[in-house]
């Protein structure tokens, strides 16, 4: 059994696969504060509470934008399951030709769902992650990591006009119904799902021109998404084909698969050459 740990700034994503299928997901909360042991139990309770063993681990593979959880994670990837842990990093093998200026920039989670998106829908596409940011990524028909853009995620936006502001309140995360609005909740609410979708289509439209200049071959960009508000960005707007909320787990075992061999090599290495 393979376990994946994507690690974002707001919550951690759990999976389990066997023989290349996921067979369970957990989302946890993401908590600098934590040892080792406590992610370690927790773990542990969620296997059991599924009829899961977490003696069936063969191995650990890692994605995370927050480097205070890294050792964390790999302390208890050490302790219970006896495993170095892959980190998606510079020198992992990807699939993926990157063409950004310094790769070292990149959060793994980008890098990552380009892969599990070029693997699942093939190119020319753009991936957008609605996480705490919320990031686009374009990837060519050639598997050429491009580039992109990052913008500040729905629930950022949120908390920065209700701390920034002496009598905004916090507000849910919903769609109003319209954009002229008749109380300062809706009003709000307005503001904030309406305008980051306006974004998202400004943004995409963008891309995909620049993307049809860049491959020139008149291929038509698909629009894939992922994150846990991005069910609620795609309702209201026409530029996104396909939500894909498992994209980044799917992605982690992709490269696992990717560099297994290699680290069967090297009884516990995790590193590879960056493929092409």
């Amino acid at each position: 059994m393979l376990l994946a740990f994507d690690v974002g700034n707001t919550n951690i994503v759990l999976g389990a696969f066997r023989d290349g299928k996921l067979i369970q997901n957990w989302r946890l909360e993401t908590d600098n504060n934590k040892s080792a042991d406590e992610y370690g139990m927790i773990v542990n309770q969620l296997f059991s509470y599924e009829g899961l063993k977490i003696t069936e681990v063969e191995d650990v593979i890692i994605s995370t934008v927050v480097p205070s959880v890294l050792y964390t994670l790999q302390h208890l990837s050490m302790k219970y399951f006896k495993k170095r842990a892959i980190v998606i990093e510079p020198g992992v093998k990807t699939g993926l030709l990157i063409k950004y200026d310094n790769p070292k920039q990149i959060g793994a989670d980008r890098i990552v769902n380009a892969v599990a998106a070029y693997a699942k829908y093939g190119g020319p596409l753009i991936v957008i992650d609605f996480g705490t940011a919320t990031t686009f990524c374009a990837v060519t028909d050639n598997a050429e990591y491009l580039g992109g853009t990052i913008a500040p995620g729905l629930k950022i936006s949120s908390e920065a006009l209700f701390e920034k502001t002496a009598k905004l309140p916090k507000v849910e995360l919903e769609e109003p119904g319209h954009v002229i609005c008749r109380n300062t909740i809706q009003s709000m609410q307005s503001g904030l799902v309406y305008g980051h979708m306006g974004v998202v289509d400004y943004i995409v439209s963008k891309m995909k021109k620049e993307l049809e200049e860049y491959c020139g071959n008149g291929k038509r960009a698909k629009v894939i998404a992922t994150g846990g508000l991005a069910t609620l960005i795609e309702n209201g707007i026409d530029c996104i084909d396909c939500v894909d909320k498992l994209l980044t787990l799917e992605g982690l075992e992709l490269i696992y698969r990717k560099n297994r061999k290699e680290r069967e090599k090297k009884l516990g290495g995790c590193n590879g050459q960056r493929s092409k």
